[in-house]
């Protein structure tokens, strides 16, 4: 029962300083949306009573970093505002699936038409699906009573900071619970590489497991397209890549527990059933056309890993092994994202106690008392909508600046992955396996980073590159297998020295010395 806790505490830990960043995006998007750019700029945003809506819907989420635990509260809000049914949910289901830099991730994983294909076939689910759901429920939207107008000045910025903290301490933070939870289901429930064997190219219901596994298994966008890149790499199914994506970075059982709540269970249920046909039917349908049939097939997957129990069954020391993990995989980029959400939590959770009446947005509301001096020289209005505008303007270009700093030059990725590469390769030798095993992921997700890095400063990635980073990451993958498996040190120690030679090899191909 300890391994079984432990193990799904750390699970709902992990998921929850993945999704922080993206969960603080969707609070201020939402906020942007209820103070700054109100009702009716919303409305013509996501082409209200216009053939546009669904598309629109489809490339606004396209363009924001959020998760599906993030799209939230920016659903929510688009509710408020009387925008159809099938719209809002169009867009709470794409805005997870891609942003700007799992895109570019995305990219250099696999062939770019597949991407592009992947990107397609979400833009064919959504639209087919909401226009079926509001054909079918004509009369989805739903308005409601919105909060009065902040004036102009400081105060509307600060109303946004305090619509942020009530909606995360409200029903948005209960959601986000119920999402997060599933993780820690799905981490009860899977023992420790339970996922290895389920989505074979060779499996015909590998589609359809992976269907039913994505929804509680969830993934933030940069967690989905490494998995896809996994998948291609070890030629795995093509149809359970998609259904991952669709379903496992786009849905999650938070969302879906709003689903219930907001449209009622006839009108979820209906658009659970439309979407896991339409899902499945175009996983099956990419099956072929898209699978690497130059790729030899690896035989499993570690990919998956991530939603199984982390613990073994006969794990003598749980609690040590969970405070151990927490120690070495949690970043520091990470806690600090997962602070700035627990201060908007705890704010949150004030107003929420000591101002029920809501006094602090009155007196944002309350229009200040004009000067006698008269306007000033340099006291100008900026209308609501272009506030908003430029600030949702400024969270893409935010997010693609930040595509340089998440991805680093070649150069300084290798200082840092020789660094590794010799802990690695050292820690093998020497027996220290579980060191070796923490860091083969660390060093896995560098050589990735460092790819997209090459990609973005210099346009392309050749195929030589490509190859010589994929030899090294297969490397990696048999020692890590070795080292969980086996117990033949001069089998480890061979295959610790081809992985150096390989990580050489691929050095000298993207010209570092």
């Amino acid at each position: 029962m300890d391994v079984i806790f432990w193990g799904s505490l750390l699970r709902v830990i992990q998921a929850t300083v993945e999704a922080a960043p993206t969960i603080l995006v969707g609070l201020v998007v939402a906020g942007i949306f209820h103070r700054l750019v109100g009702r009716d700029s919303v409305r013509r945003l996501f082409g209200v009573g216009s053939w546009r809506g669904l598309p629109q819907a489809w490339a606004i989420g396209m363009l924001l970093p959020v998760c599906s635990l993030g799209v939230i509260p920016i659903a929510r809000e688009l509710r408020k505002t009387g925008i159809a049914g099938g719209v809002i949910l169009a867009f709470a289901m794409t805005a997870p699936l891609f942003n700007p830099l799992s895109l570019l991730y995305g990219l250099t994983l696999s062939e770019p038409f597949v991407i592009f294909a992947f990107a397609m076939c979400s833009l064919l689910v959504v639209t087919v699906v909401g226009a079926l759901w509001d054909r079918i429920f004509p009369n989805s939207s739903h308005d409601e009573e919105l909060d009065a107008h902040v004036p102009y000045g400081w105060k509307r910025m600060a109303a946004v900071g305090v619509s942020a903290c009530r909606e995360l301490a409200g029903p948005t933070g209960v959601y986000i619970l119920i999402g997060l939870l599933g993780v820690a289901l799905l981490s009860a429930v899977l023992p420790p590489g339970g996922l290895q064997l389920a989505v074979e190219h060779d499996d015909p219901w590998a589609p359809l497991t992976m269907a039913f596994i994505a929804v509680p298994a969830f993934a933030t966008p940069m967690l989905a397209m490494s998995q896809l890149g996994s998948m291609f790499s070890h030629a795995n199914s093509v149809g359970a890549g998609f259904a991952l994506l669709a379903l496992g970075a786009g849905m999650n059982v938070g969302l879906i527990a709003w689903m219930f709540r907001g449209y009622g269970f006839v009108k979820a249920a209906t658009w659970m059933v439309i979407l896991f046909a339409v899902v499945v039917g175009l996983s099956y349908a990419v099956e072929e056309p898209l699978h690497p049939h130059d790729v030899e097939p690896a035989g499993h997957s570690h990919a998956f890993d991530i939603y199984c129990s982390p613990f073994h069954h006969h794990s003598t020391n749980p609690y040590g092994m969970f405070i151990s993990a927490i120690e070495q995989n949690i970043r520091i980029d990470q806690l600090y994202s997962a602070a700035g959400l627990g201060l908007v939590l705890v704010c949150g959770c004030v107003l929420q106690i000591a101002d029920r009446g809501r006094r602090v947005e009155r007196w944002l509301e309350r229009s200040p008392a004009v000067s006698s001096s008269g306007s000033r020289r340099f006291d100008f209005v900026v209308p609501g909508k272009v506030v908003g505008g430029v600030a949702l303007v400024g969270l893409i270009a935010f997010s693609i600046l930040g595509c340089y700093a998440y991805y680093p030059p070649k150069d300084d990725a290798f200082a840092d992955m020789s660094k590794l590469n010799v802990t690695v390769v050292a820690s093998s030798i020497s027996g220290n396996r579980q060191e070796a095993e923490h860091f083969i992921p660390v060093i896995d997700d560098y050589t990735r980073r460092m790819q997209v890095g090459v990609y973005l400063r210099e346009g392309e990635l050749s195929r030589y590159r490509r190859m010589k980073a994929k030899v090294y990451l297969d490397k990696l993958e048999l020692l890590e297998h070795e080292l969980a498996h086996d117990d033949d040190p001069e089998g480890v120690r061979k295959l610790a020295w081809s992985v150096d030679l390989a990580y050489r090899r691929m050095r000298q191909a993207y010209n570092v010395q």
